[in-house]
């Protein structure tokens, strides 16, 4: 288990891995049955991949909203001054044309070896609203770097609106791996081989892995359930083989 450690200036950030929400932003509690709304919390890959980072809250009581008039950024809302530390408040700049940031003072202190990303929390994909902020893609290897002082977002269209709602998760923060230590290379034919025979046999499994999971949503998009019964079956294997 890697303990990732956390200082916090602003206690509203509420710093925790990204959570879920049902009913929420991955959708209403629509069975997984004929004639269901396709939701995203119906996608395990989704799921997975929406709970690997921390999720960090809007801190702040009151709304902020982000829009750009003339090609000239607009940050409606309560712009008033912290008696404690002086700062304006919520503090958002404009950043060149095109992208704006947040002043977010917080500490993700992580392993030798490791670093922080910063990403779009992962309700930006589920909104149909459009307004969700978009954080730029951000690598800091804060095992020596000891505060994230700001972060980036792309801004809105013009006549689109970013908004910041007190309480509500705006971005996430991922921990991989410092380096990218990969090569990209072909598979070799055996290997090739091997993994088209398991294409080829879940393809002629599926039936079978699908039994009473298979069901079409209210757009006529089939679904099943084999890619969650595949996992279940591995996620057994390797806890058998740690016991």
């Amino acid at each position: 288990m890697t303990a990732i450690k956390y200082r916090l200036f602003e206690p509203g950030l509420a710093p925790r891995r990204t959570k879920t929400e049902v009913p929420g932003w991955t959708g209403t509690k629509e069975p997984r049955r004929d004639g269901s709304h396709e939701q995203g919390w119906h996608c395990l890959p989704f799921v997975e991949g929406a709970q690997y980072g921390i999720e960090v809250f809007y801190p702040h009581d009151t709304e902020l909203r982000v829009s750009r008039r003339d090609g000239k950024f607009i940050f409606e809302g309560d712009f008033s001054t912290d008696p404690e530390s002086g700062r304006q408040m919520p503090p958002f700049r404009a950043f060149g044309e095109t992208y704006y940031t947040y002043q977010l003072l917080l500490d993700l202190k992580v392993p030798e070896g490791m670093a922080v990303r910063s990403e779009p929390h992962p309700r930006f994909y589920t909104s149909g609203a459009d307004d969700v902020p978009i954080a730029v893609p951000a690598l800091l290897r804060t095992s020596w770097w000891p505060m994230i002082n700001f972060v980036v977002f792309k801004a809105p269209h013009e006549g689109g609106v970013h908004i910041f709602r007190p309480g509500e998760p705006f971005m996430q923060f991922c921990i991989i791996p410092a380096e990218p230590d990969f090569t990209l290379e072909p598979m070799g034919v055996e290997e090739a081989a091997e993994r088209e025979l398991q294409s080829r046999r879940i393809h002629a499994s599926r039936d079978t892995l699908a039994v009473d999971t298979r069901w079409k949503s209210s757009t006529n998009t089939i679904f099943d359930g084999t890619y969650r019964r595949i996992l279940g079956a591995a996620r057994a294997r390797d806890r058998a083989a740690e016991d």
